[in-house]
């Protein structure tokens, strides 16, 4: 056999291969929200935006950028990026440099 990987279903036969698409936090409306979140990190915040609805090559260079201007580590997790910081203020300003409509979310 060539191609071992085949599946097959009773209903349809041969089910073809589909990658999954990445993950993506897109907001309905186009904001872009910023909420704060200290829930199993043992009390250190960590500000986390949703709603960008970019690719993950496109979230990780804007992590890496927020990274460097907060001067604190982050990550991009499920189309989400969290950083570790509790200054949202300055998260706000920065993405709405970008061309972002942003709101605090959360207390």
């Amino acid at each position: 056999m060539q191609d071992s990987k085949l599946v097959y279903s009773t209903d349809t036969g041969r089910i073809s291969e589909s990658k999954t698409p990445q993950a993506r936090s897109v907001s309905k409306d186009g904001v872009v929200r910023i909420t704060r979140e200290t829930k199993g990190r043992k009390g250190k915040g960590v500000s986390i935006v949703t709603g960008l609805g970019m690719d993950e090559t496109a979230l990780k260079a804007l992590c890496t950028e927020l990274k460097k201007k907060c001067g604190c580590g982050g990550a991009v997790k499920e189309g989400t990026i969290e950083v570790q910081t509790d200054d949202r203020d300055k998260l706000k300003t920065l993405l709405e440099g970008k061309g972002f409509t942003v709101k605090l979310a959360g207390g």
